[in-house]
């Protein structure tokens, strides 16, 4: 009998499908093919042809049995203006796959058209979208006020861990009812009361008083407005950070931030925020501006020499700003881990211990670098709390994702969404009655429309979610019985029950919260996978006052 999951994998199959043959055709429009029969014929935008051309044009694929192009009745008369030979090619021609950049263009003017009401619209997308988050959450607190544990972690989980696991996880729900509530309320006045073009125009007159006047363009004024954005939504989301840092995980023993590193830690992200943005946004803008309506191609290589650079600097240069990586010391977990990496010919350079305990009780490992020369990083609270055998069983798993290749599919399908995005974002990048629904009546900014082009975007990116989270749960599984197959599958489930257990993780979830949220299947999916049998119950020697185990979890 199939599950719902298997009901959702089968709609993913054709969403998947859909999506690839839209891919394709978009992907065309960009990579081959000219739109015209011959070499002689003008080039470019039909928009910017003259008369001339769009006559020579009309009458030449009408002769050109290659191209399948079907006219119904179009004929051409003598003293028939431009606007009249644009028609008959949005109109009465049917489009074919040899030429696809007029799907985009026939979407563009589908779009624009007078007193569309995009500001309706887009609320009503966001207001969806938060219903249908809240009802999955109801959905999942039901299974929060559960008093026994699922049937394979019976004899794993004492009660009192469980109730207290059910606890914290009700209490994040109500939290997150809160600020969810809270986010709607702002995103919805943020747009009916049109402070988007308020702030762009504030932005705009600092800019003329304070900066020289050739610091007052668009790309200058856009650096502005976006970081003055950022600023304004750090100090909404402030309280509810505050909130759960110093109120809710200190309760359940899991804050280790101090008021002061706190400030610090803002401090520094505002700061890296004020020098990677600035030029970031400028290449951005500069390409969309120069390239014309080859920006799509230009700015997704842009964007992944970006991610690329991001990659490799960020545990050199950013990371060490806020944790400190020492050298993992000498000793039979090194000398495992090592052994690991040589079996599996990971291009293993270094080892590192992060201090990630001064700030949670959380903890990880991961790996990073260049395909040749990778390094190591483990959480010192992941060695606190763990066998040295536990710790070298998640690393078996970590480069499990390595070697099964799953972190370079993931880096190209992310790929393949920013080209879809900014394919999308050349739809709405001249689209009039998008801005002017939102006050931008005279100017047209380029991070104004993307940012509006993100919001109607949104349901769109529910089902990538969605799509994404099946995905990366299918590489959980595999990575696991990758480490099972290594001979590490006591010490693997042992580590995962033990890393639940500390953290008081959700040891259970509705399958259709699980299928939007979870990035990794739940603790009983993966030990039933494991074949795990049930022995005694995990225990850890070190407990807070409550008797329930300090958090050292992770997300494996």
């Amino acid at each position: 009998m199939p599950t719902p999951l298997d009901n959702v994998m089968k709609s993913k199959n054709a969403v998947l499908a859909f999506s690839g043959l839209v891919t394709a055709a978009v992907a065309w429009s960009f990579w081959g093919g000219d739109i015209f029969p011959t070499d002689a014929d003008p080039k470019g935008n039909p928009e910017t042809w003259t008369r001339e051309e769009l006559r020579r044009w009309l009458a030449a694929v009408t002769q050109s049995p290659s191209w399948r192009i079907r006219y119904e009745g179009a004929t051409l008369r003598e003293g028939q203006g431009k606007h009249e030979i644009m028609t008959m090619i949005y109109e009465k021609r049917s489009l074919c796959v040899e030429e696809p950049r007029f799907i985009i263009l026939r979407l563009a003017r589908a779009l624009d058209r007078p007193l569309f009401p995009w500001k309706k619209l887009i609320i009503g997308f966001s207001v969806a979208q938060y219903c249908f988050e809240e009802f999955l959450s109801l959905r999942q607190y039901q299974v929060l006020k559960n008093t026994k544990p699922p049937k394979v972690l019976e004899q794993e989980v004492s009660k009192e861990v469980y109730d207290k696991s059910q606890e914290y996880g009700r209490t994040k729900a109500k939290f997150g009812f809160v600020k969810g509530l809270w986010g709607q309320i702002q995103n919805v006045a943020f747009i009916h009361y049109d402070v988007l073009p308020k702030l762009w125009s504030w932005t705009g007159d600092l800019l003329l008083r304070f900066a020289p006047a050739r610091f007052t363009g668009e790309i200058s004024h856009s650096i502005v407005f976006v970081l003055s954005f950022i600023l304004i939504q750090q100090a909404l989301s402030l309280p509810a950070s505050i909130y759960h840092t110093f109120v809710l995980e200190e309760r359940f023993g899991f804050n280790k931030q101090t008021p002061k590193l706190f400030i610090t830690d803002m401090i520094k992200s505002n700061l890296l925020a004020f020098v990677f943005a600035p030029p970031i946004l400028a290449g951005f803008l500069a390409i969309v501006k120069k390239t014309g309506n080859q920006f799509v191609t230009y700015l997704w290589m842009f964007t992944a020499a970006i991610q690329m650079f991001m990659i490799t600097v960020y545990p050199i240069v950013i990371l060490p700003l806020f944790n400190k990586l020492s050298p993992l010391e000498e000793g039979k977990l090194k000398t495992e881990t090592e052994a690991l990496a040589k079996k599996l010919k990971f291009p293993l350079h270094e080892l590192f211990v992060i201090d990630g305990s001064k700030r949670s009780a959380h903890s990880n490992a991961y790996f990073f670098g260049l395909p040749w020369k990778k390094h190591i990083v483990i959480y010192d609270t992941l060695i606190e709390k763990s066998k040295e055998e536990e710790v070298v069983a998640v690393l078996a798993h970590e480069l499990g994702h390595w070697s099964l290749g799953h972190t370079t599919r993931l880096f190209g399908i992310s790929q393949l969404h920013v080209f879809y995005i900014f394919t999308l974002f050349s739809v709405f990048v001249n689209n009039q009655s998008l801005y002017s629904d939102f006050g931008f009546v005279k100017e047209h900014p380029i991070i104004i429309g993307f940012i509006l082009f993100s919001d109607a975007l949104a349901p769109m990116d529910t089902i990538i979610k969605l799509l994404m989270n099946i995905m990366s749960r299918r590489f959980e599984f595999q990575a696991d019985e990758f480490a099972r197959n290594l001979g590490y599958k006591a010490e693997l489930a042992s580590s995962l029950i033990k890393l639940q257990v500390q953290n008081l993780s959700t040891m259970d979830a509705d399958w259709m919260y699980a299928s939007y949220h979870f990035s990794h299947p739940i603790l009983s999916e993966r030990l039933k996978a494991l074949e795990w049998t049930a022995s005694e119950k995990v225990s850890d020697e070190k407990t807070d006052a409550s008797g329930v185990e300090k958090a050292s979890g992770r997300e494996l």
